[in-house]
Formats: structure tokens, C-alpha cells, sequence
């Protein structure tokens, strides 16, 4: 992924992670990139284990970042980088990314939070449904594969 922001004169990479916070957090920026189009990338300080593609939530009012697992609420945003704790870089909020999967995942398939942090599945798990996730590529099994993100949100249903 080579994505290049349009709207914004950028000092960090949105594949990588610095030590150095290099933009307000909550800072959001609309990129392009040949392959996957269009994208929205919001700047977020990073938490323990992150892995490229690894859906997470966030808050608004801090910035901070936490690995989803099934109980998880509120707003959710995919890691461009390994970015652990301590450390800041770019999520994806609106786009055609790679995501984690636990495991196999039928194309369009509502997904769910699981028990593997930041990684999610179709396998339906009372109460931790997630909204603005579709796979376009079928998970063969664990991995990240591509899916749209749309303003994701782990609401609790299904």
C-alpha cells in the first residue's frame, strides 16, 4: 500500500510508527493509493502487540488506542502499522484495507468481535457485532485480508 494523502502535508508516513507523536491525535487526513483508492486515516497513539491490520478501538477525547476483543464498544479504526504501546501512527477509518481475521470469513459477511485481540470473524458471538467492516477478499483462515472499512463501530448487536 502506497497511499499519499491529498489533503495534507504529512510528516509521518501512514505505513509507519514513530516515537515521536508528529501530529495532534484525532488528526485525520483523506489519502490515495493506485490499488486500493480512496481512503480516511485518523492519527492515534498506539497500544501494547499492535499488528498491521489490527482493528482497534479508540477514544476521541484521549487519542489512546485498545485491541478489540468481543466485549469491546465504541468507535474501531485498522492499524497501518505495528504500532505498540507508546508509539504513533495512522488507522484506517474509511477504506479498502487489509484486516485481521481469526479465521475463515464468507465474503460479505456480518462480522463479529472474537477472543483473538484485534481480530475478527463471522462466526456469530452474541453482543459483539461490529457495523462498517466487509471483507472483499474470503479469509482462508487466519491472516489479513482485504475488506472496506466504513466508519466502523463495535455496537453490541447481533
Amino acid at each position: 500500500m502506497a497511499y499519499n494523502p491529498t489533503n495534507f502535508i504529512q510528516a509521518q508516513q501512514l505505513t509507519e510508527t514513530s516515537t515521536v507523536q508528529k501530529h495532534p491525535l484525532g488528526t485525520v487526513v483523506k489519502a490515495n493509493d493506485p490499488t486500493f483508492g480512496e481512503g480516511e486515516f485518523i492519527y492515534l497513539k498506539g497500544v501494547a502487540s499492535t499488528a498491521v491490520g489490527d482493528v482497534v478501538a479508540f477514544s476521541l477525547a484521549t487519542g489512546t488506542t485498545t485491541r478489540c476483543l468481543a466485549a469491546t464498544r465504541g468507535p474501531l479504526a485498522i492499524a497501518m502499522s505495528a504500532n505498540v504501546a507508546n508509539q504513533y501512527g495512522w488507522y484506517c477509518i474509511r477504506g479498502n484495507v487489509p484486516v485481521s481475521a481469526a479465521g475463515a470469513v464468507v465474503i460479505g459477511a456480518v462480522v463479529y468481535l472474537t477472543a483473538t485481540a484485534g481480530a475478527v470473524d463471522d462466526a456469530a458471538t452474541a453482543g459483539s457485532g461490529v457495523s462498517g467492516i466487509t471483507f472483499t477478499t474470503a479469509p482462508s483462515g487466519v491472516g489479513t485480508f482485504a475488506a472496506d472499512v466504513f466508519y466502523p463501530t463495535a455496537n453490541g448487536l447481533a
